[in-house]
């Protein structure tokens, strides 16, 4: 299998706004940083990943990307994720991905054992494995084989949308 982990970050200045009350620019920029470096680093640890792609706008997130030997490419156009997500399949189709692993930047409690959990469950394709949120809303991980079996659906409930895509094209699906 050759499985293709896709890593989107944000401007590491502009991720956890949320956090805007308590941190500083300067603060949450540096754990954006550090948590995209966790991220990384898990993945090189998984060798069930075949190759992992940034895809951002943030030329110091994707510096660190290419030093921890990940691949990159730049986002361009207006900010959107799906259509980023898109996009950076794609280009990991180019290169004969026959899986992709959809991971945010910032799961902190990330180990490689997760990713493993995820990547056994998606022994048999067509398949589609949904790593929701703990109110089971949002989506954490997305693990598609073979890629483009369903459009992304970040946002809002993406859980719920994923899960309902991956119905409605009556793919097995594991949670």
């Amino acid at each position: 299998m050759s499985l293709w982990a896709i890593v989107p970050v944000k401007p590491l200045r502009r991720g956890k706004s949320r956090l805007a009350g308590v941190l500083s620019e300067d603060e949450r920029s540096w754990l954006n940083y550090s948590m995209l470096s966790h991220t990384l680093k898990t993945l090189a640890e998984v060798p069930e990943i075949s190759a992992t792609l940034v895809i951002s706008r943030d030329s110091a997130a994707l510096a660190l990307a290419r030093e921890l030997h990940a691949r990159t490419v730049q986002e361009e156009g207006m900010p959107e994720l799906n259509a980023a997500l898109r996009r950076a399949t794609a280009f990991a189709s180019l290169y004969a991905a026959d899986g992709i692993l959809i991971l945010p930047a910032d799961l902190p409690l990330l180990k490689p054992g997760d990713i493993q959990e995820m990547v056994a469950r998606a022994d048999h394709p067509p398949v589609v494995v949904i790593a929701p949120d703990r109110r089971r809303q949002g989506t954490n991980a997305l693990l598609v084989r073979p890629p483009g079996l369903i459009d992304y659906a970040y946002g809002r409930n993406s859980f719920k949308r994923h899960f309902d895509r991956a119905v409605k094209a009556d793919i097995c699906i594991e949670v």
